[in-house]
């Protein structure tokens, strides 16, 4: 299990639930949105303090992010 990929994609459901945009999330976060469309590719390793503010930008808690779901 690619650790990236798990952050990623559950990043873009929990964005694409709260009808948010990279280009939104990225103001909400700091983070460029260039950033957000690499992470959500799973191109990015995101440290700890990352997780946490990305959580932050879509309402929700790190573990969020980290949980891999069942498809």
């Amino acid at each position: 299990m690619d650790m990236r990929k798990v952050i990623g994609s559950n990043f873009a459901r929990l964005r694409k639930s709260k009808g948010l945009t990279q280009e939104a999330v990225a103001e909400k976060s700091g983070f460029s949105q260039s950033y957000i469309g690499w992470l959500e590719r799973g191109q990015r390793n995101p440290t700890a303090i990352s997780i946490w503010m990305l959580a932050q930008s879509v309402d929700a808690m790190p573990a969020d992010l980290v949980q891999p779901v069942e498809d």
